[in-house]
């Protein structure tokens, strides 16, 4: 499997869900603004929608959208225990909590890294956001992981998207629990291995 991130971005959670998996894998950055690769490929031929995650499988077919690629992933390395089994209650939980990442939180801050939206615009975004980072802190202060008391996929994604407050000025102390959460998430080492891989950690 190969692949394909862009620092920072959303990628970094099926990273993390690589390390953490134990599989065999490739993994080339993306310029995301050429649209090219480090080898030079055009990006826009390895997924025409343009945007990472991209996941270019064993067979060669690509798998977009980072909720989808990182259910493959955990599925691929089911000894590693990432995601409930299909068919599960537990799993519809975890596809219950990657959709609340996706839609709120990862959403959620489009609009405050959007340099042509109004100060009104991202003042309406960021209130909406603490008031999910609020349901957040709610829950971690009665969970260690996202699905209780486990590492999974959700842990990978949403420590990602919380990893983007260090970049629009929001104080995760605010919310004692989710502060605890995020630390708890970057002092694991194959957290820190894809950090390391995306310039991120030193």
């Amino acid at each position: 499997m190969k692949l394909y991130y862009s620092p920072g971005a959303c990628s970094l959670s099926p990273h993390i869900v690589l390390h953490e998996s134990g599989l065999k894998f490739d993994a080339e950055q993306v310029d995301l603004k050429e649209k090219k690769t480090k080898s030079g490929k055009d990006f826009n031929q390895v997924n025409p929608k343009g945007y990472v995650p991209t996941l270019e499988l064993d067979d060669g077919q690509i798998l977009t959208e980072g909720t989808a690629i990182v259910q493959y992933i955990a599925d691929k390395a089911s000894g590693a225990k990432l995601i409930p089994a299909n068919g599960s209650i537990e799993r519809y939980r975890a596809q219950e909590w990657l959709n609340f990442i996706a839609t709120e939180l990862h959403k959620g801050f489009g609009p405050l890294f959007n340099p042509n939206m109004p100060k009104e615009g991202k003042d309406i975004a960021l209130q909406r956001l603490e008031m999910r980072l609020g349901y957040l802190d709610k829950h971690f202060g009665a969970n260690d992981y996202v699905m209780g008391k486990s590492f999974s996929v959700a842990d990978a994604y949403a420590f990602t998207v919380l990893s983007w407050t260090n970049f629009v000025k929001i104080d995760l102390g605010k919310w004692p629990n989710v502060k605890k959460y995020y630390d708890r998430i970057a002092a694991r080492p194959k957290v820190q291995a894809a950090l390391k891989v995306e310039g991120l950690a030193k």
